[in-house]
């Protein structure tokens, strides 16, 4: 089956012409999505660095060819249409295999196609390379793409000679290139390793004070282009790059937002899950991922407009099972239902009466805001349902102490005598503890 991407020229920001091959191999993972809307995702990732797709087909393979993955049929056709795309205009500066390849199918495929040839690992980690801003951002990516890059060895890593002040400080003359590389890409991965770990201990320190200030987390997860960084605009009036474009977003961004109640939480934006998605890119991103362990509440957005929502949810909740938060018995899990304004009048009228009672789902649109009032009250309920009624006694002269109260619980029953404030106070357990820290006043149940 093929679906023909035709363009001419290079756009405007653009850094190149592309063609893109899905391999529809039928494995468990590509049965769960038609090959038309695996390649249609892969065509979207090429978009997100502004290269121009000028050709792109899904191509059944049966038998997986150790040397090439593609049957040698499929590799001269392939070769004919970088040739023929190349004849029409400007030469073909890539090729996209949406699947992953090994170092000699890489190698073998660029000399029978005559073009560089990069598998779905390296081109999304060309897209995390173009979208990272923060010092950590870039550590991540930086370290996952030297351990992609590690077992290839590609090309020559004059950018590392630079960074580390000259390969002649760090071989003898009787070593080759290659094993200078290797040696330079170890060492700087374990400096990367170092720095990330700092970065951690800081990531730590933070989520510490924050627990000091005492604001519930609410983390927005997702398949990329969910809408998540939309929804995050509009929930908390920021001005986070958001558009249609697959990993809009790779740095977590957090803002403090105040429900209907006038309670405030801490909103976290963070980068978008994707299917196969390498463990080592994972791995590398850790220290974002933990913000989401560490959420009170944890929104999933999904596109409900989008044809394989099903398979995307499987993938976000294989993610967070990996994470330890089961999806189906982890209560702090929402399902956040977005994009209802894509969908036609009954299918959305259907879907919003199937979840306006549900306490775990919520239909919503970030871009025009409907259903916006509907999730807000169902995190102010989140907020509340856990709250505890205990007493405490609190000295009248601690007012800080007394205000602290006030703000962050219901205060049911006050009685003041012998200069104590008798205080019986509905407040969720997290905010007690916190109370009991700061104040070191024992609350009785």
């Amino acid at each position: 089956m093929n679906a023909n991407h035709d363009g001419a020229g290079r756009t405007p920001n653009g850094t190149g012409r592309a063609l893109v091959v899905h391999p529809n191999l039928r494995t468990t993972e590509d049965a769960r999505r038609s090959p038309e809307a695996r390649l249609e995702e892969a065509v979207g990732l090429a978009a997100a660095i502004d290269l121009n797709v000028v050709h792109a087909e899904a191509v059944r393979v049966n038998r997986p060819q150790p040397a090439t993955l593609f049957g040698q049929g499929t590799v001269e056709a392939l070769a004919k249409r970088v040739a023929e795309a190349g004849e029409a205009d400007a030469p073909i500066d890539l090729v996209i295999v949406d699947h992953a390849l090994s170092p000699v199918q890489q190698r073998n495929l660029e000399k029978a196609l005559k073009a560089k040839v990069i598998d779905r690992t390296g081109l999304i980690l060309e897209i995390f390379g173009a979208r990272a801003r923060t010092r950590e951002g870039q550590l991540q990516v930086e370290l996952a793409a030297l351990t992609y890059q590690r077992s290839r060895l590609v090309r020559s890593w004059t950018h590392l000679e630079r960074q580390r002040g000259g390969v002649g400080f760090l071989g003898g003359p009787g070593e080759s290139q290659l094993e200078i590389d290797r040696r330079l890409i170890s060492a700087r991965i374990d400096k990367l390793k170092r720095e990330l770990e700092e970065v951690r201990r800081t990531r730590d320190l933070h989520r510490k004070a924050r627990s000091r200030v005492p604001y519930p987390v609410v983390a927005l997860v997702g398949y990329t282009n969910a809408g998540k960084s939309t929804l995050f605009n509009r929930m908390a009036g920021a001005d986070v790059f958001a558009k249609d474009l697959l990993f809009a977003t790779l740095d977590p961004t957090m803002r403090a937002i105040g429900l209907p109640t006038g309670r405030k939480v801490i909103l976290s934006d963070t980068v978008g899950f994707i299917s196969d998605l390498p463990t080592h890119l994972v791995a590398a991103f850790r220290a974002t991922l933990e913000e989401v362990q560490a959420a009170d509440v944890i929104l999933h957005v999904r596109d409900v407009a989008h044809p394989d929502t099903e398979a995307q949810r499987a993938d976000v909740e294989q993610v967070l099972s990996d994470l330890d938060i089961d999806p189906e018995t982890d209560g702090r899990v929402v399902e956040v239902l977005n994009k209802i304004d894509l969908l036609g009048p009954e299918d959305r009228e259907t879907l919003v009466n199937q979840v306006s009672r549900a306490e775990n789902r919520v239909a919503v649109s970030a871009t025009t805001g409907e259903g916006l009032n509907r999730l807000f009250a169902l995190l102010d309920r989140r907020m509340t349902a856990a709250r505890t009624v205990v007493e405490l006694a609190v000295p009248l002269s601690d007012g800080s102490a007394l205000a602290w109260l006030y703000e962050k619980g219901d205060v049911i029953d006050r009685d003041d005598d012998e200069g104590l404030a008798r205080i019986q106070v509905r407040i969720e357990p997290a905010d007690l503890a916190r109370f009991e820290r700061r104040y070191d006043y024992r609350a009785r149940s």
